[in-house]
């Protein structure tokens, strides 16, 4: 596997266990043991295969063990999701990533989270769609539902159940449905960040 697989693993491991995690031995027990942390290893483990052109033939069996890996973790996690390391997802059920999202580092997820797409259909038929942009440091609570082509902003907390469907500023905490922005310079709410 490439360099850039162990140290995704090995970050997103250490949210979820602490800095002691890091070492790979821990990395291979959490990824047969934790069901919240084995759709990431196993996303990874996709990725990774599929950027070594030497070893992308094992691809098609990754993706098995990976669609194995979400239906006994009951999430929709798709492979090609474009997620930097030190994410970290707590009890996981009912959490669906559009493939379209992007994530970025030290990013926390709860059960139940959904970040789709919105479609947009133009007067002459012509379709656009769209998935969110989570910056770094994200909170989302259980429940939340963020939705569209909008950017949630570094360091923000998206409270349990918000639904969102506009752009959040960074370090901004929001709840609601519809969500609104309740406080501006919150801190992240970040544990056992990830640093390279």
């Amino acid at each position: 596997m490439t360099p850039g697989f162990w140290t995704s693993v090995q970050a997103d491991l250490v949210r979820l266990q602490g800095p002691n995690a890091a070492r790979r031995r821990a990395v291979l027990v959490a990824a047969l043991t934790r069901r919240c942390y084995r759709p990431l290893f196993t996303l990874r483990m996709c990725q990774a295969l599929d950027a070594d052109a030497t070893w992308r033939w094992l691809r098609p069996l990754a993706m098995l063990i990976h669609r194995a890996a979400r239906h006994w973790a009951g999430m929709d996690l798709p492979w090609r999701l474009a997620i930097a390391p030190g994410a970290r997802i707590d009890h996981g059920w009912g959490l669906v990533i559009n493939a379209a999202a992007t994530l970025g580092r030290n990013v926390t997820l709860f059960h139940g989270v959904t970040l789709g797409q919105r479609d947009r259909i133009a007067d002459d038929g012509t379709r656009t769609t769209a998935a969110p942009l989570i910056e770094d440091e994200v909170w989302i609570g259980p429940h939340a539902v963020i939705v569209g082509g909008i950017t949630v902003g570094r360091g923000s907390r998206i409270a349990a159940g918000a639904f969102v469907t506009q752009d959040v500023p960074a370090h901004s905490l929001v709840v609601g449905n519809p969500a609104q922005i309740v406080q501006q310079g919150v801190l992240p709410d970040v544990e056992n960040p990830w640093s390279a």
